[in-house]
């Protein structure tokens, strides 16, 4: 598993690849949690391009994150979902509480100013 982040504003664009899974979970949290106080961040786009398997634990990763930049007037974003992912959103129910895209720019233009 690798992890990496860009800030573009205030968005944070996260990049992961391999799995997100019970081992991997925590690493991935620490990162985006130290990146959103670091680079004061209002939203996140989780880019899923490069996932090749999530289980419960990276579900709870990511509606946690939802949960704190909610908070903060923030939206959670994932573009690049297919296959085993896009199935994996709609059983958990992530496909009805974060927008998705086709690409890290449609998500990036979506969020305008923000």
């Amino acid at each position: 598993m690798d992890i990496a982040t860009k800030t573009v504003n205030r968005n944070l664009i996260v990049n992961i690849t391999g799995d997100i899974d019970h081992h991997s979970s925590d690493e991935i949290r620490n990162k985006i949690d130290k990146d959103i106080k670091r680079n004061n961040i209002k939203n996140i786009i989780f880019d899923f391009s490069n996932v090749s398997f999530m289980d419960s634990s990276g579900i709870g990763v990511i509606i946690g994150r939802y949960k704190l930049v909610e908070k903060q007037g923030g939206q959670v974003i994932a573009c690049c979902i297919d296959g085993n992912i896009k199935r994996i959103f709609d059983v958990s129910g992530l496909s009805s509480i974060l927008k998705t895209y086709k690409s890290c720019a449609l998500a990036l233009e979506a969020l305008g100013g923000k």
